[in-house]
């Protein structure tokens, strides 16, 4: 039985990591559940899988939480210390990062510190801190397997290659809803129309960071930490189907790539199962059905967020932490009226070249960055916003 912490239990990739639990109770059991906000539907989770452990980061929502659980036989924490700590649990066998965002890097860095396998599914902690978790993982002797289709595709790619060489990451991204449109016609784009997903279901953040196409720049950044390639050796393109999830090429010019229909269960399931495969009852792909599978380049010049994150990638240091840091006070600015689709770029490019740039930034200084750049982040919408 793998007793598994999921931090971000209420989220997309939370809630769906939590069908596969319940749809194989004699191969997992949820130990711990973590929220941010959503305290109601943490409750239910408890209720339901009966953890060891529950958190809720908002200490506002403790009581209510604690009072919902009484007569269960749960222990219940509140606040962002707590949930980087229970990570470390002994009874936990593995983490499933499932937060959104620079507030799943700590959590994480405690998690491989405690020697946990990680489930990464919070891209954003190797995008801020790449070196320093490539590091810790080396140093406390523990694994990172990717959950995001993308990077599980890689994985799954590469699993008995050996030391073959790669030569080249294809990744796929689907284009989100404004494939094709002109920088024109992105100015006038809504919160709602960039929440319509044409392929996946996922969280607002994510949802918003796919339409823009920062979601494929983060993962690039993701891909040369996990799979150790140089940022030339990465390559993007549009595949508006989702059904191949990634690719590989080698140096005899032979290429690897995964194929599925777009349902997140199967690269979570992956992640919790490696290195087997069960059965599931997920979709499957009907290739008498299936009669396109198409590739374009994508539009870096319109879909700015993309170039800027292959900047940041190439500059390293903490500039991707910028990056995120900027990107996240942009996202929830756009979301609330204060920024234009097109103004989310503006000013990610204009923190990335006014940031405290280092080279070599340690755990303290990727906190400091992002406390700062969030700061100019946020001047910067209050004057040049809506």
């Amino acid at each position: 039985m793998k007793r598994i912490a999921i931090l971000g239990s209420t989220g997309s990739i939370g809630t769906q990591t939590l069908q596969v639990i319940g749809a194989n109770p004699e191969l997992f059991c949820a130990e711990v559940l973590t929220a941010n906000e959503n305290v109601g539907l943490l409750i239910e989770q408890a209720l339901k899988f009966k953890p060891n452990m529950v958190v809720i980061a908002n200490e506002a929502k403790y009581s209510e939480l604690k009072e919902a659980l009484k007569e269960e036989d749960i222990k219940v924490y509140a606040g962002k210390d707590a949930l980087a700590q229970v990570v470390a649990a002994g009874t936990v066998d593995m983490v499933v990062t499932a937060t959104v965002g620079y507030s799943g890097l700590l959590p994480t860095v405690n998690a491989i510190k405690a020697g946990k396998v990680i489930a990464l599914a919070n891209k954003e902690t190797l995008v801020v801190a790449g070196e320093l978790i490539n590091d810790l993982i080396r140093q406390y002797r523990t694994s990172i397997i990717p959950v995001d289709s993308e990077h599980s595709a890689i994985f799954q790619c590469l699993a008995g290659e050996g030391n073959n060489p790669l030569e080249k990451i294809i990744l796929t991204a689907s284009g989100g809803p404004f494939r094709g449109w002109s920088y024109e016609a992105l100015k006038d784009v809504t919160p709602a129309d960039a929440l319509k997903h044409p392929n996946w279901n996922m969280g607002a953040k994510v949802t918003i960071d796919s339409a823009s196409m920062m979601n494929k720049g983060f993962e690039v950044i993701e891909a040369k930490w996990l799979f150790g390639v140089d940022p030339d050796r990465i390559e993007v393109v549009v595949h508006p189907q989702s059904i191949v999830h990634s690719m590989v090429q080698f140096g005899d010019g032979s290429i690897k790539a995964q194929l599925g229909v777009p349902d997140m269960r199967l690269p979570i399931q992956y992640a919790l199962t490696y290195p087997d495969r069960i059965h599931s009852d997920f979709g499957r792909v009907d290739f008498t059905r299936c009669h396109s599978l198409t590739f374009e380049e994508p539009d870096r010049k319109t879909f700015r967020n993309l170039d800027l994150a292959y900047r940041a990638m190439q500059k390293g240091g903490n500039m991707p932490c910028i990056l995120n840091a900027a990107n996240e006070i942009a996202v929830n600015a756009f979301l609330h009226g204060h920024l234009s689709f097109t103004g989310m770029s503006d000013l990610i490019e204009y923190v990335m070249e006014r940031g405290n740039y280092m080279v070599k930034p340690v755990l303290d200084d990727y906190v400091a960055t992002d406390r700062e750049i969030r700061i100019v982040a946020e001047e910067w919408v209050k004057t040049n916003g809506k």
